[in-house]
């Protein structure tokens, strides 16, 4: 159990509980029986049947001094019998990042520099109230039959394909509606148009899978649907809001008072097999 962070003075400490946080989220989705999570001494990984980066995760916390490319080879080996489709690889703060570079290129990774941006927010400086388009309705997820909405409305916000939402659904009713998850979606007329996440960990209300259909974007229901889970957040006694922004969400997080805190730096895998 992690304290509550208090503020945004200390950026070090900031940058690595959002890191923190993030690794968080994926290890907490290891619950579904569906999903491979394996904690090694050099190498922890969360992968799904999700062809998508962001849901397929490994962790290097260490390098062995001797057959570091014979790890990786193993590893990617392994990825590649699950038909592993897409994944990204990090490294934590002790890792010789040079070194691990020479070898994740060498075995086919592409090293992603500034992949997302590492945002936080004073949750102090939320606005208690925004307008909201005429028509719109945020309510939590507490149920398959809504969750299954939120996942068709993500697929299509995130552009994942139709046909990977039986997997996605497989693994996330496990976690979705459970602490330290909160899971929102926004309605327009009825119809879903929008999704979040908050997920409590390492002392700071984390944001997640922020995402608008196309057709209703421009709008602000991005930023309704985002500041909804972090005033929650705020009343369960949260001082911090952290996230990882894509180029598109940027500008909506700027908004709402979000600062940058550096870039999240990846090593981004796809099998070529498939």
């Amino acid at each position: 159990m992690h304290d509550i962070l208090d503020d945004l003075s200390d950026a070090e400490l900031v940058k690595t509980t959002v890191r923190a946080n993030w690794e968080n989220y994926h290890y907490c989705l290891g619950k579904s029986p569906s999903i491979e999570l394996s904690v090694g001494r050099y190498l922890t990984w969360l992968v799904t049947n999700m062809p998508d980066h962001f849901m397929n995760l490994v962790v290097c916390t260490e390098l062995p001094h001797q057959g570091v490319d014979d790890l990786i080879k193993k590893t990617l080996l392994h990825f590649k019998d699950l038909k592993i489709k897409k994944l990204s690889w990090v490294a934590e703060d002790r890792v010789s990042t040079m070194d691990l570079k020479k070898h994740l290129t060498a075995n086919g990774l592409t090293f992603r520099e500034s992949f997302a941006t590492e945002m936080a927010i004073d949750l102090n400086i939320l606005p208690q109230y925004i307008s909201l388009p005429d028509g719109l309705q945020l309510i939590q997820v507490e149920d398959d039959e809504t969750l299954r909405k939120w996942i068709h409305a993500a697929s299509i916000g995130f552009g994942v394909p139709l046909e990977s939402e039986t997997d996605w659904f497989k693994f996330f009713r496990y976690v979705a509606c459970e602490y330290p998850f909160r899971t929102y979606l926004a309605f327009l007329n009825n119809e879903p148009v929008g999704t979040s996440q908050l997920f409590t960990s390492a002392g700071v209300a984390g944001i997640y899978n922020v995402s608008c259909i196309p057709k209703a974007r421009g709008m602000g229901i991005g930023t309704a649907i985002t500041l909804k889970p972090l005033l929650e957040a705020r009343k369960l006694g949260y001082q911090v809001g952290v996230l990882q922004a894509s180029q598109m969400g940027h500008r909506v997080y700027q908004r709402l008072g979000f600062q940058d805190f550096g870039k999240l730096s990846v090593y981004l895998w796809e099998n070529d097999l498939q």
